[in-house]
């Protein structure tokens, strides 16, 4: 008896003991349509197989031959809900003696001869040839071919996601929900992502080919290629309009563009607008301020609009400075200090600090009916959403707290936002991480979850110095929201009484021989204030406490860094530079990395070292 059923209702048949004398049919739209007789009978059979060949030394074991077996299988196995069995021929030590091997053959000889049996018999009986089964399907040594026509069956509403690169195909339906990227990646499926690579060239690195190499299923069939390559169509470039920057900015990457601020902005209070860091998960997107707009969904599904000149008739005006700092800021210390971690290198200028000024989240939630002062048990968080497809949240105490100075800013530094911090509306979260300030805002979502996005679930956590990406559990580790104390140096140079400007400032601290001058930021989420600054000039054996440079920053809480200066004769200079801040909570910074190690490279905050070469060494 044949069954056409879902994936979905394979997987539950599969696993609760159903009778071995049904067959089960995978429909068409499944990505291989073998009929699956005997229950489990045919994976074990030919698992054991598999491993039997590996022992007697067959061609099956060769590193090609066998890449291609383990991708069919592992294709075949997630479909019926199974775990990959390794592209590896190591398994020899399942088979220990020549009775066991004669023994273990015999079954899967017997097993196989009856799923043959029945596999006959179902062909015999079948109306019809599944239109997605792949070529050489019966030669093991060459992988599956797929005609381009079955790979757009795969696109963007198929329950099976298909891409190709290059002339190969690859299944990349598990691997959407923990792409950096976002849905993002749905323009590409059901046809090639050669283009986008090209523009997202980000893309173009060994840990990005070995996690698509993973989800490799068989090449594209010869008869679709052209001149040996899959046709591919031009694509407009996506960030042909983003605005020009600064060419002081420390660029990580360019498409999408990602720079940190150098040293000319972390030496003031204040940085520049066009030297503040510039983090982008994709390209800055055409909004216009006299047609963007602003909704906020309730929770009982009504929508309220507002236009930007809404928001400024209707609130009032709210102007607070606060620090915003990437996940990642320090993040290639980590990796220099500890182990390798994923993402990009930032040194210590993924961190700035402006006034912004805007009307305040509260306010808007109130005139939209909620009510913030008696609220239902059922809205826990608030989620946001940005016009290049970007989401977060944060929870709802900390959006609609009196002194928690949650903003929608049209402003920077007096200025509209610039192209690259959010014009004309973005969402500032002080003493949270950067990455719930959503730029280009244009939803707000009361809920009783977090924000289902990518960057909100996956990423954007940390884990234990002992896990690995792949054991990674994203599900119950919560997102990270506010960031612990960080201290940095910023600056580190000689100055001596026979300069003008230099004696003015040795002055101050007494001193009228060769010195050294130590500057740098110092910061606490939450808005804890910053209450020290530990230097040292021999890399931790004594310290010194740093002045705390004045400032006047506005807001309920201390949302922005602190600067901060030490000035020491030159002759009591070390090799090696140390700084650490402790904030009013008394939290301070780990001394090592490894302690603090997580293989995302967040949260950097271990002490600051910046090596120094005295005159005589």
């Amino acid at each position: 008896m044949a069954l056409p059923v879902t994936r979905r209702q394979f997987k539950e048949l599969n696993s609760s003991g159903n009778n071995a004398d049904t067959t089960v049919s995978l429909p068409i739209s499944q990505p291989s349509n073998w009929h699956v007789t005997l229950g489990s009978v045919a994976a074990t059979a030919g698992l054991e197989m598999q491993r039997i060949r590996n022992v007697l030394g067959s061609p099956a074991v060769r590193p090609n031959n066998l890449y291609r077996r383990s991708a069919v299988i592992n294709h075949a196995r997630r479909s019926i809900g199974r775990q990959p069995f390794p592209a590896s021929p190591s398994n020899a030590s399942l088979v220990t003696s020549p009775s066991q091997l004669l023994r273990k053959t015999a079954i899967a000889s017997a097993c196989l001869s009856v799923l043959a049996t029945a596999v006959i018999f179902t062909f015999s009986t079948a109306q019809i040839v599944h239109a997605e089964s792949p070529s050489h399907a019966n030669d093991q040594s060459q992988p599956p071919l797929f005609r381009l026509d079955q790979v757009r069956k795969h696109g963007r509403n198929a329950e099976e996601k298909w891409v190709t690169k290059g002339n190969k195909v690859y299944n990349i339906t598990d691997w959407i929900p923990g792409h950096p990227g976002g849905e993002v990646i749905l323009r590409a499926v059901g046809g090639p992502i050669d283009q986008y690579w090209n523009i997202f060239t980000i893309h173009k690195k060994q840990e990005v080919y070995d996690i698509l190499d993973s989800y490799y299923i068989g090449d594209v069939d010869p008869q679709d290629l052209v001149d040996g390559r899959v046709p591919v169509e031009q694509l407009a470039d996506p960030f042909k309009n983003d605005p020009k920057r600064d060419e002081r900015l420390l660029v990580h990457s360019a498409r999408p563009f990602n720079a940190e601020t150098p040293e000319a902005g972390l030496n003031s209070f204040i940085t520049p607008d066009d030297l503040f860091y510039v983090r982008q998960h994709m390209w800055v997107p055409e909004v216009h301020e006299t047609s963007h707009k602003l909704v906020i969904e309730l929770p009982d599904g009504d929508e309220i609009e507002y236009s930007l000149q809404d928001l400024k008739d209707k609130f009032r005006e709210a102007s607070i400075t606060a620090t915003l700092q990437c996940s990642g800021n320090r993040r290639k210390q980590m990796t220099d200090e500890s182990r390798s971690t994923n993402g990009l290198q930032w040194e210590g200028g993924a961190i700035s600090n402006a006034e912004w000024t805007g009307v305040r989240l509260r306010d808007i939630l109130r005139d939209a009916g909620v009510k913030i002062d008696d609220l239902p048990p059922s809205i826990k968080h608030v989620q946001f959403e940005g016009a290049e497809a970007y989401g977060a949240s944060i929870p709802i105490e900390k959006a609609v707290d009196q002194f928690g100075d949650v903003l929608l800013a049209y402003k920077m530094n007096d200025k509209p936002l610039a192209p690259d911090h959010g014009y004309p509306l973005r969402l500032l979260a002080p003493g949270n991480v950067a990455a719930r300030s959503v730029k280009w805002i244009n939803r707000v979502r009361l809920s009783d979850e977090e924000s289902t996005s990518q960057w909100q679930r996956r990423d954007y956590k940390c884990f234990g110095p002992n896990i690995s990406s792949s054991q990674a559990d994203w599900e119950s580790t919560p997102a990270i929201q506010e960031t612990p104390v960080q201290s940095a140096i910023t600056s580190l140079r000689d100055v001596t009484p026979h300069s003008a400007q230099d004696s003015k400032l040795l002055q101050v601290y007494g001193l009228e021989e060769d010195s050294i001058a130590v500057e740098g930021y110092s910061f606490a989420g939450g808005g804890r204030k910053i209450i020290r600054v530990d230097v040292s000039a021999d890399d931790g054996r004594t310290w010194h406490q740093a002045e705390l440079l004045p400032n006047e920053s506005k807001g309920a809480k201390a949302w922005a860094w602190t600067r901060w200066r030490w000035v020491l004769p030159r002759q009591q200079a070390g090799r090696c530079f140390v700084v650490k801040a402790v904030d009013e909570a008394y939290n301070t910074q780990p001394g090592e990395y490894e302690a603090n190690y997580n293989f995302r490279g967040n949260l950097t905050s271990s002490w600051h070292r910046v090596g120094y070469r005295t005159k005589n060494g």
